[in-house]
């Protein structure tokens, strides 16, 4: 017999519930617990993740610890998880869970494979789970400056220590990396008209603040999508650049895949088009396994290394789910188990 390994990951955004003017906890009396939150696909996620409750399990992106909370009260007191997240206030939610079975690391997910080398578990997770994208406690953090519908500081960050935020980005960059990055990281389809009225604007004055760059998308923006602020595309852009959110998780997806156990389990939630074609993507490859030989070279099956397998179709929130929270619509998660 062997255990069961999961990995889960999101696409898009990670959905939660701002909860306005609710004190229900001591550990509300802090700021970076002052946005609720009610993790998406959070049971069919789990259920597919935790296959063996005495296992070791991995949270890539421990959030507000939705899905980490879940996975404890699944695991049985032997069992084991590891949690990371590299931004800061995700770190001090995680010190509110008092769980002798849980350790939190401040480590983004691209690293998870150092982690598991670290705590002696590298090659026998029972579980990974990944929940991509930014968080609603993020988003609705005026401070953070994720959101074109609250003014704050352009910085877009998830790692507010690390890197270039938002505003020096688009203070320094050329008129064609800033469409370059509105196109590619954002799929928007004006994004050389939008990148010229940014760089109009701060010929005149910095762009600092989200609600201003807002305005400025907003006023340039030709073709306004019903439902959709014409600013969505282009945030999205920049934030995906800023934090390299794809090439995290084009590492993520290889190092669980080298940190599972046999038979462990790799499940992916994502929010978005760029990130669920990686994931589709990835999980197909390593299904395939070495498809690139010549075609007519005898090859027997046990010699194209595959090293997934697919696990049922790809699932979406229900229409439940998506009534109580409208964030979850675009959330698909995939699922896939690491060969014997």
């Amino acid at each position: 017999m062997f255990a069961y390994a999961t990995l889960v990951i999101s696409d898009g955004y990670r959905v939660y519930f701002k909860c306005e003017n609710q004190m229900s906890s001591p550990e509300a009396e802090t700021a970076a617990d002052s946005f609720r939150h009610t993790s998406v696909l959070l049971h069919g996620a789990i259920d597919a993740l935790v296959q063996d409750a005495s296992g070791v399990y991995l949270d890539g992106t421990f959030g507000r610890g939705g899905h980490s909370r879940l996975i404890l009260e699944h695991l049985e007191p032997h069992g084991r998880l590891i949690a990371l997240d590299r931004d800061p206030e995700a770190i001090k939610a995680g010190q509110q869970v008092s769980d002798q079975r849980f350790q939190l690391v401040q480590r983004d997910f691209a690293r998870l494979g150092e982690v598991a080398r670290e705590q002696g578990v590298h090659g026998r997770l029972s579980g990974v789970l990944l929940d991509v994208g930014v968080s609603s406690p993020q988003l609705d953090d005026p401070s953070r400056g994720f959101s074109f519908m609250r003014d704050g500081p352009l910085d877009m960050r998830m790692d507010p220590t690390r890197g270039e935020s938002a505003a020096e980005f688009l203070a320094r960059a050329s008129e064609a990396e800033i469409a370059r990055v509105f196109k590619t990281y954002g799929e928007e389809r004006f994004a050389k008209r939008l990148a010229r009225a940014v760089v109009d604007r701060r010929s005149k004055q910095p762009v600092t603040h989200t609600l201003d760059l807002a305005e400025i998308l907003k006023t340039a923006h030709p073709a306004w999508e019903k439902g959709r602020h014409p600013a969505t595309k282009a945030f999205q852009g920049l934030r995906i650049f800023l934090n390299g959110e794809l090439e995290q998780l084009d590492a993520a997806l290889d190092e669980a895949l080298e940190a599972l156990a046999p038979g462990g389990h790799l499940v992916v939630i994502s929010f978005h088009s760029l990130e669920d074609r990686r994931v589709k993507r990835f999980i197909r490859y390593h299904v395939r396994g070495d498809t690139h030989l010549p075609r007519g070279v005898p090859v027997r099956d046990d010699q194209l290394n595959r090293r997934l397998e697919a696990v049922g179709k790809s699932q979406r929130p229900s229409a439940v789910e998506i009534a109580d929270n409208p964030r979850a619509r675009s959330a698909v998660m995939r699922v896939a188990r690491k060969r014997a």
